[in-house]
């Protein structure tokens, strides 16, 4: 499926008003323990439906805020996460971010995450390259978790996994340089795309959190797997484990 990648972007920029409209922010609900949703967040899937709708209108769209039992995995997706990060945008955290891929043919065909709050904006097309602001971006050269900065994703909606990840997350603290938790699973593979960070990990991501991000860091020379280290499907739920690739194997062997 070919699209107009500009015309697309300039759509996700002007996410920016939404976002930016306190008054959104302010109209908070609960869907789940830990577990919010904002005008912004409705805001934003409402105006990204309805303009992508009308240029692409064969295209369906698969977003976090709505129905999602009328998908046919058989056509072209749009795979949508409003705000992620909703707690982040509520707390003025400054870590959240518009995820948007598009899902043909099997895979994931592009994909854009943009935070507008550092006006950096991540793109990739299958087969073209992973971009910040337009800059070519590529994983890191760490070669051992001992040389790497670790993003971690504690699963907040399951605290019932707490005990083995913090497990699994002191042993590598204790290996690692260091550890770091965004609240934004999409940025969080972003980071490792741009190589701020050299490996990024959580359980029971939804395809909205990763879709994006995993083919922004697959096109900058990562990997991205299951926690057992095979493929994932972007239109399933997922436990995601990314990295740099240099140092993936190690990282599984964590959580063996």
């Amino acid at each position: 499926m070919r699209i107009d990648m500009d015309f697309v972007k300039s759509l996700v920029y002007r996410t920016r008003d939404i976002i930016n409209d306190k008054s959104l922010i302010r109209s908070v609900s609960q869907k789940g323990f830990a577990d919010f949703v904002t005008s912004v967040d409705t805001g934003v899937q409402d105006m990204l439906e309805r303009e992508l709708s009308a240029v692409y209108p064969d295209i369906q769209l698969l977003g976090e805020e709505g129905e999602r039992h009328r998908i046919d995995p058989s056509g072209d997706i749009w795979i949508l996460d409003p705000i992620d990060g909703t707690t982040n945008l509520i707390y003025d955290y400054r870590m959240s971010a518009v995820s948007l891929a598009l899902y043909s043919g099997g895979a994931i065909e592009a994909g854009i995450v943009y935070n507008p709050f550092t006006e950096e904006m991540f793109t990739a097309q299958k087969g073209c390259g992973a971009y910040l602001n337009g800059v070519r971006i590529h994983a890191s050269s760490a070669g051992s978790v001992s040389e790497g900065l670790i993003s971690i994703g504690t699963s907040p909606y399951e605290k019932e996994r707490a005990d083995r990840n913090f497990e699994v997350f002191k042993n590598i603290f204790k290996t690692s340089l260091d550890i770091r938790r965004s609240g934004s699973a999409a940025l969080d593979l972003c980071y490792t795309a741009a190589a701020r960070t050299d490996g990024y990990m959580e359980q029971n991501l939804k395809p909205w959190d990763f879709a994006a991000g995993m083919l922004i860091l697959t096109e900058a020379g990562g990997t991205v797997t299951d926690y057992d280290g095979g493929e994932i499907n972007p239109l399933k739920n997922s436990d995601v484990l990314a990295s740099n690739g240099h140092i993936h194997r190690e990282l599984l062997n964590f959580w063996k």
